[in-house]
């Protein structure tokens, strides 16, 4: 009797691990610090899957629904440097490598492709992994060269956006279950 609860107990817990996670709420901001001014910008319309099993991810940001606190910041951002009509979305696919898949706060790193401005470039991002049975939430803050992805600054406003961005990310995942 207790070899049978014990395996019912593992395939409980196998099946557990296969659910997948998706995005309840979403949270993007990058901020550009340079000697004339500071840029802020909000995005709370990005979606993503994480596989618990596989420990796959994909994150899928839509550019053109960055806030700025000014509107021509808005439409530099989007006709000028990233194209938002020819590049319409970033999108982040990769596996988290290592967090200790046990309840609460762990420290965490994925490894895959960001696609930004129509580049593609493997990165390793840190972060940080909240799990419950029922919520998946991870946060990050990270670095982008604008030279990487080809984002040209013109040099009239050189001294107003900065070479690299810091991009906050903070997803909250539920149980996705699919129809």
């Amino acid at each position: 009797m207790k070899k049978f609860i014990l395996i019912l107990f593992c395939f409980y817990s196998l099946s557990c691990l296969g659910q997948r996670y998706k995005t309840d709420s979403s949270y993007i901001r990058f901020f550009s610090s340079a000697p004339m001014e500071d840029i802020e910008a909000i995005n709370n319309s990005a979606t993503s899957i994480v596989d618990i099993e596989t420990d796959a991810m994909v994150i899928v940001i839509p550019i053109n629904a960055f806030q700025f606190e000014k509107k021509l910041m808005q439409e530099h951002f989007n006709e000028n440097y990233l194209e938002s009509e020819k590049y319409p979305k970033a999108t982040f696919k990769g596996k988290i490598v290592e967090w200790s898949k046990n309840k609460g706060v762990s420290k965490a790193k994925a490894e895959g492709t960001l696609e930004l401005h129509g580049v593609e470039k493997e990165v390793s991002i840190e972060g940080e992994i909240d799990y419950t049975d029922d919520v998946i939430k991870i946060s990050t803050v990270f670095s982008i060269k604008l030279e990487d992805y080809k984002i040209k600054i013109p040099k009239a406003v050189f001294y107003k956006i900065a070479e690299e961005v810091e991009v906050t990310a903070k997803l909250e995942y539920k149980t996705y279950e699919k129809d």
